[in-house]
């Protein structure tokens, strides 16, 4: 029973939302960075771009999660509307429509993948049965769900991002080091960011935690994994150290302390900015940094605001608070090793 439940933990909760993650990450995501460049190059072909990514989002997180699943290839391709039925799909508050985004779409995707595959491949009519069964499901599940889940989450974003503006030390804190852990966990931070559209300084003291993991375990780690390993968790995702955190848990205080520090400061001082998926990513291929400047202008107190809390203050924090460990004999050579 335990392993079942384990098994679909990791094919929804874990995979689906990695997936998600890709999608949005090759849609939307991808489309505010050239955006960004086409705000500042003028050329509109930039512009044009971002359009069309950002109109392809939830077909690209219905594509990406039916992948995820091992979905059939006709479940798949079907599995493009409802993500964009999912998506799309909402209700209004006030005078304001709200989608239910991403997790509209990971909701409606999941249940008409899940009844496609039950019908494909068996019957001789396999091509109007498997995208009829998925397409229909899948649009059903999103008129009865994505209303709901657009109300869920506009006011759950609209409480972190207020409570942010209001309390913004002690939110700097909380959402920096709970998003930051998130994404060194085997979930997506970028997928939960997208979910509950995280914006505002909420989104920068996001952001800022996913760097300061990221760039604390690749300068912490570099005694074991050199260059190398700098690059991959620097650039890539702070996921790699999960292994070593299961075996010596301690080795997650000292980006965790720097995500507590820097957070506040990204709230209170630098008042940094970021929206959406772009404040779960932290440093991976600098769509953090990227997403700050975009929701945040380009203003030398930005720059500088990226510079010191998505780079450099993690960086020493987390070797201090790292060698202070080393010194009380928590952290020892090899915790923090890749590969073993």
């Amino acid at each position: 029973m335990g392993n079942t439940v384990q098994k679909y933990l990791k094919k929804y909760f874990i995979d689906a939302m990695g997936a998600m993650a890709q999608g949005l990450f090759a849609s939307l995501l991808i489309g505010t960075i050239f955006s960004t460049i086409g705000k500042y190059t003028g050329l509109a072909l930039f512009t044009d771009v971002n359009t069309f990514a950002a109109a392809s989002s939830g077909m690209a997180i219905g594509v990406a999660i039916a992948l995820s699943m091992k979905a059939h290839p006709m479940v798949v391709f079907s599995c493009a509307t409802v993500g964009y039925a999912g998506y799309s799909l909402g209700t209004t508050i006030g005078d304001f429509p709200v989608t239910a985004g991403p997790a509209g779409a990971f909701v409606a995707v999941i249940v008409a993948a899940e009844l496609g595959m039950l019908v494909s491949k068996k019957t001789k009519v396999d091509i109007l049965v498997t995208p009829s069964v998925t397409i229909l499901s899948g649009v059903l599940i999103a008129k009865l769900v994505s209303p709901g889940v657009a109300w869920l989450r506009y006011w759950l974003g609209y409480f972190v991002n207020t409570a942010t503006e209001y309390q913004p030390l002690l939110m700097g804190i909380v959402v920096s080091v709970v998003v930051g852990m998130v994404l060194t966990l085997p979930i997506s931070s970028a997928a939960l960011c997208a979910m509950i559209a995280i914006s505002g300084l909420a989104g920068g003291a996001a952001a800022v935690g996913c760097c300061c993991q990221m760039v604390g375990f690749a300068v912490c780690s570099f005694r074991e994994n050199r260059w190398g390993g700098l690059v991959s968790q620097g650039l890539g995702t702070s996921m790699l150290q999960m292994g070593n955190i299961c075996r010596h848990p301690q080795i997650w205080l000292p980006p965790t302390l720097a995500s507590a520090i820097c957070g506040p400061l990204s709230t209170l001082v630098f008042k940094l900015e970021c929206t959406g998926v772009s404040a779960g990513m932290g440093t991976c291929g600098l769509v953090g940094p990227i997403g700050i400047v975009s929701a945040s202008g380009s203003s030398a107190r930005v720059w500088a605001g990226i510079a010191v809390l998505c780079v450099v203050l993690p960086a020493v924090l987390s070797v201090l608070f790292t060698e202070i460990l080393r010194k009380l004999g928590w952290i020892r050579g090899g915790y923090m090793k890749l590969g073993e």
